[in-house]
This record gives C-alpha cells, structure tokens and sequence, in this order.
C-alpha cells in the first residue's frame, strides 16, 4: 500500500494544489462517466460507482503521483460490445459488465502477483491506435440516433448507420436542434478555449434547456430516474457469467491488455515528467484492485484516464492525495446531485459521447506518424480499424491480438543478417553498400546477427551462411559478429553445429565475434566453443580477422 509511505512523509504545503487538483478533476470526470455508462448500457450512476471506486482504490495501491483511474471511452466500447455479443439489455446488461469488471480485475491480479505486467506489450501501439479508432467510429454510429430522436438497427457499424440513415424522415426537430447546439459547442470549446471543461458546460446547459424550456413536453428523450445514494458491494451473477463464458474470457483479456498498456505507459510518462519510479509490478497490483472494486460496486471497468491525468497533472497534483479527493467528490456527487442528471437530454450525453471518443480515441496524428516512420505498422493499424468496425468490437480485438503476435513472429524469425565491410582506415566493420569507398574483405565474409539465436532465427542463420559460402567459390573464412546475441537455446547452439559441419564441407573456417559471457557459458555446455576452438572466439571483428590472415601462412605450411 504506497500510500502509507506517502502520507507518513507527506507535506501539508502540497495539501491545497492536490485537493485543488481532484476538485478539478472531478468537475472533468462525472459528466464523462455518465456518458461512458451510456456507451456501456449500463445504468448512468454506475458509471459514477465505478469511478469513485477507481480513483479512491488506485490512489491506495499506485505508484503513480499523477494518474487519475476511472472509466475510459474505449473500455466502454469493449463492454459494451461484450453485452451486444450476448444478447442481453435492461437490467441484466448492469450485472453482466459488472461481471466481466471483476473478472478483469482478478486476472491483473494474478499477473502482479506472477510478475508478467510484461504481458501488456504484446499489443503492439499500432494495433492499439487502429483498434481504438474502430472503437471510436462503432460508438458514434450508435449514439447518431440519439441526436436525431430516432432509432436504428443492425450488430455491425455499417448495418446501423445504413438503418440510422433510413430513419431520417422520422427525426425529432427538437431532438436534432439539442444535439446540433450540444454537438457545436462541445467541439467549438475544444477548439476555442480546450481548458473549460466542455462535458460539464453541457451537463449544466442542458439540465437549464429541460428546465426553461420543457424539453420533455416537446418530445425531446431524458436519461431518466438517476438515483441518490452511494453503492453497495454486490457480487455479480456467477451462473451468468458461466454460461457466457467465451465472451467473459475474451472481454476480460480485451480489458486487461488495452487497459495496461495504456496504464504502464502513461505512469511512466508522468514519472519521467516529474523524476520519480513507477513499479510497473505494482500498477497492475493497483488496476486490478481498482478493477475488483469497481466491479463489486455494480461499476463499470476502469483504466488511466489521460485526460483526467494531464488535468491532474496541470492543475499542481503532488500526491495520490489528489486522486482520493477526485473519489471522494464522486461520492459527494452521488450523495447529493445524482438526481438532477434525471433531467437530462440524451442528446446532451450523446453529445459528450461523440466528443469524447473522436477527440480520445481517433488519433489521426498516430496514423500520420506511423504511415511516415513506418509503413508496415500503418498497415496494421488500418486492418485493425477495419475489423473492428466490420466485424465488431471484441472480434477486433482478437483480429488485433493476432495481428500482433504474427508481426512478432514475423520479426522474430526473420532478423536482419547483413554483410559487414571494413571502414577504409580504420578497424571498423558496418554494412556492405553504406559507404562506397569501404574495404570488402576479398577471402572473408562477415555476417552481423541482429537478435537472439534460438529456434525462431537459427534457421535464417543457417541459411544465410549456406548462402554466402555457396555464392563465394574462394572463400576462407565466415566471421559471425555476435554481439548483439543476448541469448542462445539449445536449437540455436545446436544450428552453429550445423553450420561448422557445413563450413567444413566448403573448406571455410568459421570464427565468432564479441561473444557474451551468457552466450559463451551456453555455447561451451553444448561443446560448440571445444569443436570451434577457443581460439576462434575474439573480442571483435577486426580481431577475427587479422587472426585469420596471421593463421593463414601456417596453415599453408602445415
């Protein structure tokens, strides 16, 4: 429990800018949590149960002096997804997300406590971009009907919009003028002045048009009955959680994945800004016991919320102590003005929805950025986006997950294994064609390993060898350059016996470069370093070489 450290050496001048800062915080927060309850289809104040579970939990268990945790857009959608993908509605969608919330949470837990936060990176931030944009773009075709008073049908993006589309006869003038003036000044204060909280301006402007202008006698649709009190602990429906249990499984993993890499990777953001650690062991600790809450409390899942952390962070926060005050205004919140949210247009929180999603989730600037860096992570990004939007949600992030491990796969078993050359003058080796004046070595080969040798690249190893002794008839000798092997298995040892078996069939000598002692100690158990010789192993290229050309005359003479 950080906290306890951060209190007892707590310093009562930081006491203002952190209650400051989770005042504000708070401000930002309730109005978009009722909107993520909405994407979610749950009832609105479990958005605000989930919220105060997060920040008053993470603030317990994080090392991050700056995170704000609480409902996001983009776990909104997986939920959300996940309650489309069973079926259900009404009063059991509460339960059932609250389920898979908990569960979420366990499986954190289970991670901190076997040290595999690792596990987050395996969704690459390519992947991550385009699923979140899909995300984006499958919420906002779901909340167009309730800016125009109508409805629409389908369980894909486009099936939706072309039933939204057909609706359009049908519209409410009230509804559309609400949501068009909600819609504008949202993103007109986003533009024009980006640190008023648009989501609270609306709240309040739109409870003020219900209230002088009888919205609901002019047939504009209200969230309804939002109930005054705090959250009891409720343990979720375990038999309906069991008898979907696929899509539990997938949403949780979904949750977790999406949830922690967006965690690890803004806790160290902060802590850079600032000069402290974060314990990535412990913020899965945190989110999970974030999660675990807000599940019991008949929440929703909860994340880092970058927002709410930048505001955090802007605002003087110093301490988790900010973050407990965001949980506590939450409460107060609940206590005191959730009834007045009753009042509200669902074109209002349709409005707050859209906005939050296009300016969170769509990145354009990462699309832009990975199209000019890397064009092959574009690539990705896009077939994320497109599977999430054509198949759904959660199937997208399975496609996402897949897409990942393959282009892992991808790199992994293909690393690079280029010909080095000696920078004329000098005793420096770099690729063959970077400069054109470089010395080749007219007898020896020099090939640069980049990555591990195992059993995913002993084989492009191997071939790469064959390839250059079968393409130089008057080769001597190979020299590999292995300081970048940070790691060698018993196939990848194995292979550089296969590849002296080989050398010795073309009449080559085969030499190693910069070998670690890790890689050595593996190389000599395996008996490769007494088939090659020790003293074949240098301390670096150049070495190799001219070890090679002062053997040459001897060997002549043997």
């Amino acid at each position: 429990m950080p906290i306890v450290e951060v209190l007892r050496t707590y310093d009562r001048r930081w006491l203002r800018t952190d209650v400051a800062a989770g005042v504000a915080v708070a401000a930002l927060i309730v109005p978009k949590n009722l909107g993520y309850a909405g994407i979610a289809g749950i009832p609105l104040q479990n958005g605000l149960y989930a919220a105060a579970a997060g920040a008053i939990l993470y603030a317990i268990f994080g090392t991050s002096r700056q995170i704000s945790t609480g409902p996001s857009s983009g776990l909104a959608a997986v939920a959300a997804s996940a309650v489309l993908a069973v079926g259900l509605t009404g009063a059991q969608a509460a339960p059932f997300v609250a389920g898979i919330t908990l569960v979420s949470g366990v499986v954190f837990l289970v991670l901190a406590v076997l040290r595999m936060g690792w596990i987050a990176q395996f969704l690459s931030r390519a992947v991550v971009t385009g699923f979140l944009f899909g995300a984006a773009i499958d919420v906002v075709v779901g909340e167009l009907p309730k800016i125009t008073g109508t409805s629409a049908e389908g369980s894909t993006p486009p099936q939706e919009l072309w039933s939204w589309l057909g609706t359009l006869g049908d519209v409410n003038r009230a509804t559309v003028v609400v949501g068009v003036v909600a819609l504008v000044t949202v993103f007109g204060l986003r533009r024009v002045a980006p640190r008023v909280p648009g989501a609270l301006v609306l709240v309040v402007g739109g409870l003020l048009a219900t209230w002088l202008l009888d919205l609901g006698e002019r047939g504009v649709a209200l969230v309804g009955d939002v109930p005054r009190g705090l959250p009891s602990v409720e343990v979720p429906d375990v038999a309906l959680l069991l008898d979907n249990v696929a899509t539990v499984a997938l949403a949780s993993v979904a949750l977790v994945m999406i949830g922690f890499s967006q965690t690890a990777g803004d806790a160290r953001t902060f802590a850079a800004r600032h000069r402290y650690r974060v314990d990535i062991d412990q913020e899965s600790f945190a989110q999970g016991a974030a999660n675990v809450g807000a599940g019991l409390l008949q929440g929703m899942p909860v994340s880092t919320s970058l927002s709410a952390s930048s505001l955090n962070d802007r605002t003087g926060a110093r301490t988790p102590v900010a973050s407990l005050t965001s949980g506590v205004m939450v409460l107060l919140t609940l206590v005191l003005l959730a009834p007045l949210f009753s009042g509200l247009p669902t074109a209002v929180l349709a409005a707050i929805i859209i906005e939050a999603v296009v300016m969170g989730m769509m990145d354009v600037a990462a699309l832009r950025r990975l199209a000019r860096v890397q064009r092959f992570d574009f690539w990705i990004a896009i077939v994320a986006l497109v599977s999430t939007v054509l198949v759904g949600v959660l199937a997208g992030v399975l496609v996402g997950i897949g897409l990942s491990l393959l282009w892992l796969v991808s790199v992994t078993t293909r690393p690079s294994l280029p010909l080095m050359v000696r920078e004329r003058g000098t005793q420096v080796f770099r690729e063959l064609g970077e400069h054109a004046d470089d010395e080749p070595e007219p007898d020896i080969a020099v090939i640069r390993i980049d990555g591990g040798l195992f059993f995913a690249t002993a084989d492009a190893l191997e071939d790469r060898v064959r390839e250059v002794a079968e393409a130089n008839p008057g080769l001597s000798a190979i020299v590999i350059d292995c300081g970048a092997i940070t790691i060698v298995d018993a196939q990848g040892a194995a292979t550089l016996h296969e590849i002296l078996a080989l050398a010795q069939d073309h009449d080559v000598t085969v030499r190693l470069a910069r070998v670690k002692p890790s890689v050595r100690a593996t190389l000599a158990r395996d008996g490769v370093v007494d088939r090659l010789g020790p003293d074949k192993l240098h301390g670096s290229v150049h070495r190799a070489v001219e070890a090679h050309r002062a053997q040459q005359p001897r060997d002549a003479t043997d």
